[in-house]
């Protein structure tokens, strides 16, 4: 097979159908006055420039956008030279984004077909997984290089028109994800493409094509091949964006959830009813709550969530198994759970660490007697470990269930209400037993 036909296979000929301003809804008035400098200076400048992906689909769908990016022939060197606020970023594909403070305009270079270069820009592994990708092209090739058909419409800044190279409208209307090329060969080349499919069929709710669904579940575990920070990254896209239930539901039932949390599949019931599975549901229940009332969402919350259940059983093995106490136990198990998890997803140290405060509390919360509830009350992380104490509340109930209860009335309690319940805490034989003093070494006699 000659490199001509292997491109037009994996990147098959695309049909590309112009809308006419006046027969599409966008308006320059709905794109960021940020974007609309960046196309207008490469316009100026002589290049091609180009809205293109998300900010033309959500725009079409009649939504706001997030993000702007911008498509165009100038190379990343050629953007910066035109823009003084640009840096360059990315190895795996070179972009420029624009800075206007906060506000960031991604801009990437057209990119071209990997297969049709002799520059040492690309590389792939042996499995078909594009590890580097700096080869630019042309309008067309860069089309037919993205991943999805509604990713692929362009709105053109020069006469406002839409470029729609994949069939984008039409999928529009249908309500359909669907990839563009061969699936297999597009998820092997990038397996990440897996999870977006999901994510924008979750977000948008659409229905993701038969074809571009059907390898999904057995090239799932190609998703092991992924760095683990990249990984982490599209976790948060994934969980944390107010769909993170629905998300995590159709996830799994791709085989995509088991590739990023091994440990925690490891518990996964036919009827759903583990606490381990109880406590996914609650915790990104509680996520999408979160986020569509704007409150602001810590990704070490929600690791906790998701991984306490089965540190929770290791912890009890070690107990067993090493005669271990229990705050020993658990902290050893979540060691190891810990270390297991960021190799799939890299979780940041200081996530981490908030994490383990959040375990340390489940075991400190029972503690309360004599000032030692007034003292828990005063740390960092302790709404976070009531918090969580709730929802093992919910899921395990009886004593659970009573101590978030009593943690819940004394945090709205006056001072002489909360004495009065640590009162009978101690009144009730709840007081912790002192530790026994060694006696002191009598000092030789000289």
């Amino acid at each position: 097979m000659n490199i001509n036909d292997q491109t037009s296979m994996i990147y098959p000929e695309l049909s590309l159908n112009i809308i006419a301003r006046e027969q599409h809804n966008i308006s320059r008035k709905q794109i960021s006055d940020n974007a609309l400098k960046v196309l207008y200076r490469l316009h100026g400048a002589g290049f091609q420039a180009f809205l293109v992906g998300g900010g033309v689909r959500d725009l079409l769908l009649g939504g706001q956008p997030k993000d702007f990016d911008i498509a165009t022939n100038a190379t990343p060197e050629q953007i910066k030279g035109l823009f003084r606020n640009c840096r360059l970023i990315g190895r795996r594909f070179r972009l420029a984004h624009i800075m206007f403070g906060r506000d960031i305009i991604e801009v990437a270079t057209f990119r071209g077909h990997h297969q049709e270069t002799t520059k040492n820009v690309s590389q792939k592994s042996d499995a078909g997984l594009l590890l580097r990708d700096n080869v630019y092209g042309t309008i067309d090739q860069d089309a037919e290089r993205r991943d999805f058909s509604i990713n692929a419409m362009y709105y053109s800044i020069d006469d406002y028109s839409i470029h729609d190279y994949a069939g984008g409208i039409e999928d529009l209307e249908d309500r359909l994800v669907r990839l563009i090329g061969d699936p297999e060969t597009r998820y092997r080349e990038d397996p990440v493409r897996m999870l977006r499919a999901v994510r924008f069929a979750v977000k948008l709710d659409f229905d993701i094509e038969e074809d571009t669904a059907e390898p999904i579940e057995e090239l799932a575990p190609l998703l092991r091949d992924i760095p683990a920070a990249r990984l982490y990254e599209e976790s948060l896209k994934m969980l944390q964006s107010g769909y993170g239930l629905e998300t995590y539901h159709l996830m799994r039932e791709y085989n995509l959830f088991q590739q990023l949390f091994p440990r925690v599949a490891e518990f996964f019931t036919e009827d759903y009813e583990s606490p381990a599975e109880q406590m996914l549901d609650l915790a990104l229940d509680s996520t999408d709550q979160r986020h569509d009332e704007g409150k602001r969402i810590n990704p070490a919350f929600m690791f906790a969530a998701i991984l306490w259940y089965p540190v929770k059983a290791l912890a009890d093995h070690f107990m067993q198994s090493r005669k271990m106490t229990e705050y020993d136990a658990i902290m050893e198990a979540g060691n190891v759970v810990l270390d297991e998890q960021v190799r799939s997803t890299a979780i940041p140290r200081r996530h981490t660490a908030t994490i383990r405060e959040i375990w340390q509390l489940q075991l400190r919360l029972p503690r309360r007697s004599g000032k030692r509830a007034f003292r828990l009350m005063e740390l960092n992380k302790f709404r976070a470990g009531f918090d969580f104490l709730e929802m093992r509340g919910e899921i395990e109930q009886g004593e659970t269930k009573e101590l978030a209860e009593w943690w819940a009335t004394f945090q709205n309690a006056g001072r002489n209400m909360r004495q009065a319940m640590v009162a009978d805490l101690d009144d009730g034989g709840a007081k912790s037993p002192r530790r026994r003093r060694r006696p002191k070494k009598s000092k030789p006699k000289s």
